[in-house]
C-alpha cells in the first residue's frame, strides 16, 4: 500500500516530501511520538525529533525506550531502498538499542549516507549479490549529550538475486 502510494504521489511530490509527509502521516510512525524533521533532497540525511511529552512519559518521567528504539526503526531500510532503487532488496536484519541516560527533554536522531557508502554498497552487492552492513546513530539532545545509541543491521541484496533465493526456498 505504502509503496503504491508513493509512485501516485511521485507525480505531484518530490520523493523527500512524500518521504517526510509519509512518515509523519502514518498511523504506524505516529505512535512512536517522532516526527521526521528534515530530510535532504537526495535523501541521504533524514533528522528526527522524539519530543518528551505525555505520550511517550514513562514512571519516572523520561522518555520510554520503546518509543525511543521505535522512532529509528524504520528510517534506515526505507531510506537506502529510496536511495538505491528497484533494483535491489533491503531489510531490516536486526537491531539493538543500548540506553545510556534518562532522556527527559527532546532528544534528536540523524541517519546518513554518504556518496562513498552508497558507492561501496553498489559494488559489493554486484560482486556479492548479498551482503550485510552495520549502521550506528544516537538520540542526543541539541547539546549533543547521548541518550541512546542504535545499531542496525542491514540486509542488501540484488532484486533478481533474492527472488531466485525465496524461488529455490519455497522448492526446498
Amino acid at each position: 500500500m505504502y509503496r503504491t502510494a508513493t509512485n501516485i504521489l511521485k507525480k505531484f511530490m518530490s520523493t523527500s516530501a512524500i518521504f517526510k509527509y509519509g512518515f509523519n502521516l502514518s498511523p504506524m510512525y505516529r505512535r512512536t511520538t517522532a516526527r521526521v524533521v528534515s530530510i535532504s533532497t537526495d535523501l541521504k540525511e533524514v533528522k528526527i525529533k522524539v519530543p518528551l511529552s505525555y505520550k511517550n512519559k514513562n514512571y519516572v518521567g523520561a522518555i520510554f525506550g520503546g518509543s525511543m528504539f521505535a522512532a529509528t526503526d524504520p528510517i534506515y531500510m526505507i531510506q537506502l531502498m529510496q536511495i538505491l532503487g528497484d533494483d535491489f532488496v533491503v531489510w531490516d536484519k536486526s537491531a539493538t538499542i543500548h540506553y545510556k541516560r534518562p532522556a527527559k527533554e527532546s532528544v534528536f536522531c540523524d541517519f546518513t549516507f554518504t556518496d562513498e557508502e552508497i558507492e561501496v554498497i553498489k559494488k559489493r552487492v554486484q560482486n556479492e549479490q548479498e551482503i550485510t552492513i552495520e549502521k550506528i546513530t544516537y538520540l542526543k539532545n541539541t547539546e549533543q549529550i547521548v541518550f541512546a545509541e542504535v545499531i542496525k543491521i542491514l540486509y542488501i541484496a540484488e532484486k533478481q538475486f533474492y527472488k531466485e533465493k525465496l524461488k529455490k526456498r519455497r522448492r526446498s
